[in-house]
């Protein structure tokens, strides 16, 4: 049964922080750039990289659960009062003038310092007249905003006004809210991504159960919802109440799996873009984070470091084929582990944590980068490759059968550049292309710097099949005709070319950018958001477009969509201030190709595999 703690009553006494402007020389003050622990782990390596077969002592996540799934939510400690998100006009004329860099003008340092490679971005100077299409779009953002207890926790999915049937749009969602959060990060506004951080942690403690079935520990939900219900035997008197789904409403009941990991990236952005690290430092959040990464690391059957989900654990929430080690996950569970690696403090309980993490990233990233990168060489290979191969130095690792190389792709990769497969199994490659797995490979460093520029070579080679009239597809192509009954199950809202079957979501614009800004191509990202800036307004910022270019909104798609929004917005201020996108993506760490935990080198068994890539990588 579940517990009848699900929800979190607000207190009258607590007291939120308040808005501090950005300052515009925080670069300078705080340069602050990846903060590595490696060497921590290099003491404490073992063949396995999960927690469980490391870690024997009673840890503080064990004190942290010793009531069981009923235990009492954390209590935030006092925070500084909240200034209203909400400002007037005359307020905003001044907010409606930004420093740009337009694109003469980009300062590029090539100095680098040891574990990052690539430019470091440095500030614009030049300033601009905010468009009438941005101002629009803040005013809508603010409108979605969400307050519990008088304060903001984050903004709804859509704000539809003729939506009469709202499902769960009306709730927050942890991987929604993610460009929202940034766009208020670089706005100045700090205090709803704090609140929303905060509160989203105490719901990870809370119980959560399926058919008597309760899931891992870490498990963060999916979305909430703010509830005013009123109180028991008090006439007129209510309460704010926090409703949180871990997926056991949502449609198919599927655990997100990227929410903890999105809410692990989201904390170091917020670190990152504001300079306040206390937040990351708090006790509550350290145990979050390593709640989160216990489930992700824990030991399982698996033969490879990918982690292994259900379909539809991600942003393509149905059933489209997805299910097994798909790149978005991977991309962005790597994208966590390199965070946690930076935010977690080190001591004797979580120096094996440290460790595991280190072994993880070094094996996940040659894994990715040696098995789901293709491009022409790659699939000739994987055309003349020979099957049923026994032996540890097989070529033919996961006995691809040839014939599995779509018709549509022979044709369609372009001589330069490439991309990572959507997902890799035993006698199976996904090739279709999807791009938000491929832009975080970038902006994580997950690929090797040769494979991030192949990804937007590929992208720019590709502009009328990947951009066409609205940024960007969620994949390409669409499953159409027989695969689409098979695989989908005959989903109607992901017929060819629509919602996630290939249908174009400009929510991904914000992600192209950041990726565009670190591999010195923002030309690109410019290009895509002026594309969609002539729409999104006139169509009142839909969640998605429909048919092979992106020509009509959605079929079911609602109006308003809020991470259009502010995917739009986001994208915007990193292109007037691409200092500020340095601070959300990471360089190659070489160290993290040092770490190989297998030791076959040391048993003359055979040559460690990892030996042959350094090479292309080192390119």
């Amino acid at each position: 049964m579940i517990s009848t703690n699900r929800s979190i009553f607000c207190r009258s006494d607590l007291n939120w922080t308040q808005s501090e402007p950005f300052p515009t020389n925080w670069l300078e003050k705080n340069n602050r750039f990846l903060g590595i622990i490696a060497n921590v782990a290099s003491n404490f390596r073992s063949h396995s990289t999960s927690v469980e077969s490391q870690v024997k002592e009673n840890s503080f996540e064990n004190i942290f659960i010793q009531g069981g799934f009923n235990v009492k939510p954390l209590v935030i400690e006092t925070i500084e009062e909240n200034q209203d998100l909400l400002r007037t006009d005359d307020r905003k004329g001044k907010e409606y003038k930004v420093e740009i860099n337009d694109g003469s003008n980009v300062n590029i340092d090539e100095s680098s310092s040891e574990g990052l490679s690539g430019p470091r971005i440095l500030k614009s100077t030049h300033e601009r007249e905010v468009s009438e299409v941005e101002k629009e779009a803040w005013k809508l953002l603010r409108e979605a905003v969400v307050n519990y207890c008088g304060n903001p926790v984050g903004t709804v999915a859509a704000i539809d006004p003729a939506d009469k049937q709202p499902l769960n749009y009306d709730q927050v969602f942890i991987r929604d809210f993610v460009p929202s959060a940034l766009a208020f990060l670089l706005k100045g506004e700090r205090d709803i991504v704090k609140n929303f951080l905060l509160h989203t942690l105490q719901l990870q403690s809370w119980e959560k159960t399926v058919d008597c079935y309760s899931p891992g520990q870490g498990l963060m939900p999916a979305s909430f919802k703010v509830r005013n219900v009123p109180l028991d035997g008090r006439d007129g008197e209510s309460e704010d109440v926090l409703d949180p789904d871990f997926g056991e409403s949502a449609i198919g009941r599927v655990a997100p799996v990227d929410s903890g990991l999105w809410w692990i990236i989201l904390v170091r952005a917020y670190g990152k873009i504001t300079g306040d690290y206390s937040l990351q430092e708090r006790v509550d959040v350290q145990t979050g984070m390593r709640l989160i990464l216990n489930l992700c690391l824990s030991d399982g059957f698996d033969m490879f470091p990918t982690l292994l989900v259900t379909d539809g654990s991600c942003m393509i929430d149905r059933r489209m084929g997805i299910h097994g080690h798909p790149l978005e996950i991977q991309a962005l569970f790597y994208s966590a582990l390199r965070c946690s690696r930076e935010m977690l403090t080190v001591d004797d309980s979580t120096k094996n944590l440290v460790a595991a993490i280190n072994n993880r990233l070094s094996a996940l990233s040659f894994h990715i980068r040696e098995y789901y990168w293709v491009d022409m060489k790659k699939i000739n290979e994987i055309y003349r490759y020979k099957t049923e191969e026994y032996a540890t130095d097989a070529t033919n690792k996961f006995n691809i059968y040839p014939d599995q190389i779509p018709h549509w792709l022979v044709d369609w990769i372009p001589e330069t550049g490439g991309y990572f497969i959507g997902n890799l199994q035993p006698a199976h490659m996904d090739f279709r292309f999807f791009t938000l797995g491929n832009l975080w490979t970038i902006i994580s460093s997950l690929g090797t710097n040769k494979q991030n520029e192949g990804i937007l070579n590929l992208i720019d080679d590709k502009w009328s099949d990947l951009v066409a009239q609205m940024p960007l597809k969620i994949c390409f192509p669409a499953l159409e005709h027989e695969e689409w009954r098979i695989v989908t199950g005959g989903d109607p809202k992901n017929t060819p070319w629509s919602y996630h079957n290939g249908g174009s979501w400009p929510t991904l614009i914000w992600q192209f950018t950041l990726a565009c800004i670190k591999m010195g191509r923002p030309e690109l990202a410019r290009k895509a958001v002026a594309l969609a800036e002539n729409k999104l307004s006139v169509d009142q910022w839909p969640e998605y477009y429909d048919t092979r270019y992106g020509r009509f909104i959605g079929k079911q798609a609602r109006l308003h969509q809020t991470w259009t929004i502010a995917g739009y917005l986001t994208s915007k201020m990193l292109l007037d201030r691409p200092e500020l996108a340095s601070t959300l993506f990471w360089n190659e760490d070489y160290e993290l190709l040092e770490n190989c935990v297998c030791g076959l080198g040391k048993s003359g068994r055979r040559k460690c595999s990892r030996l042959v890539a350094r090479s292309q990588i080192a390119a």
